[in-house]
């Protein structure tokens, strides 16, 4: 039998993420790190890398990540806990905050907020940019290794003459790393 006490704890740190999520997931992601590795301890650096390396991969929006963590914590309970506490919140923000948005429309304080919103969304995401590179980046190899795969995201179309699918460098760097360092 799951601890209910465990339970609240995953139906509440999601719920606070969603709430935080301004800019979409990434932008949670130190602190989501925070929480499960560092406080909760439910995962480790290693652990957390390779949910979040599934979730870039899987089809469909990465932060199902969530439902992972959850499923880890507390079984099936934690999983819908988990999926729960970080979707609705946010969606039920977002529905609120939509009609209220469009209701200012053509206002000057609508334009203001959100030309003040956008830096803050850019360095939430790098932040968590940060935190994720921070478990995945350990030593020479992968650090030459996601040098790479940010040169052939970011340049590759002008070093290929094609636009290759991301994941198909994630991909490759993974495989590159497991055969090199191991």
């Amino acid at each position: 039998m799951n601890n209910p006490h465990t339970d609240l704890s995953v139906l509440g740190v999601f719920s606070l993420l969603s709430l935080l999520a301004i800019g979409g997931g990434t932008a949670v992601l130190p602190e989501m790190k925070a929480l499960t590795i560092d406080a909760h301890h439910w995962l480790t650096d290693s652990q957390f890398r390779d949910i979040y390396s599934l979730g870039q991969v899987a089809p469909g929006p990465n932060m199902l990540m969530v439902i992972v963590i959850g499923y880890h914590v507390a079984g099936t309970p934690g999983a819908l806990l988990a999926f729960t506490g970080f979707f609705l919140p946010a969606s039920v923000l977002a529905l609120g905050s939509s009609r209220l948005w469009n209701h200012f429309d053509g206002s000057p304080w609508r334009l203001a907020l959100q030309m003040a919103l956008a830096p803050i969304v850019v360095g939430l995401m790098a932040a968590g940019t940060v935190a994720v590179a921070r478990t995945a980046i350990t030593g020479t190899e992968t650090t030459l290794i996601a040098v790479a795969v940010f040169v052939l995201v970011y340049f590759g179309p002008k070093i290929i003459g094609a636009k290759v699918n991301p994941a198909f460098y994630i991909f490759a760097g993974g495989l590159l790393g497991y055969l090199t360092l191991t």
